[in-house]
């Protein structure tokens, strides 16, 4: 699986807009790459590769996110951070079982697909998204 920014957006989205703005966003994200746009890792679309699991952990973690946001997670450093990490936490509680489900790899194998090799870079784009936080609600300000 490629290193892509959709986890990246997914944090962000929810903690800018909220649970329900970001559940809609992500949702409409899956339904279009559903429907055919190529936006999917690898420029994929459809709903019946491996990794969408992935794209509906992504939905439910926005949700969390957003709805943490909104009741304060995103007010220190901290906080945002462990935000972050659960959301990040969602996405694989999904996908990886997912994986596994749809290619029939053991859960040990699964993990090491599509967990272990992604842990560095999904730190890396929670603490980018982080940063982007304040900027990202100026806009959303607007």
């Amino acid at each position: 699986m490629p290193v892509t920014g959709q986890t990246f957006a997914a944090l962000l989205v929810g903690t800018t807009l909220g649970a329900g703005r970001g559940f809609l966003s992500l949702a409409l994200y899956a339904l279009a790459g559903i429907a055919g746009v190529p936006w999917f890792a690898g420029a994929t679309s459809g709903g019946s590769a491996p990794s969408f699991g992935y794209i509906l952990g992504m939905i439910l973690a926005s949700t969390v996110v957003g709805a943490l946001a909104r009741r304060g997670a995103d007010r220190s450093v901290w906080r945002t951070a462990g935000a972050m990490l659960l959301g990040e936490a969602i996405i694989y509680a999904v996908g990886v079982p997912y994986l596994a489900l749809a290619t029939g790899m053991s859960a040990s194998a699964a993990i090491a697909a599509g967990l272990t090799p992604f842990l560095i870079g999904d730190a890396l784009k929670a603490a980018l998204a982080m940063g982007l936080l304040p900027t990202t609600w100026k806009f959303v300000n607007r």
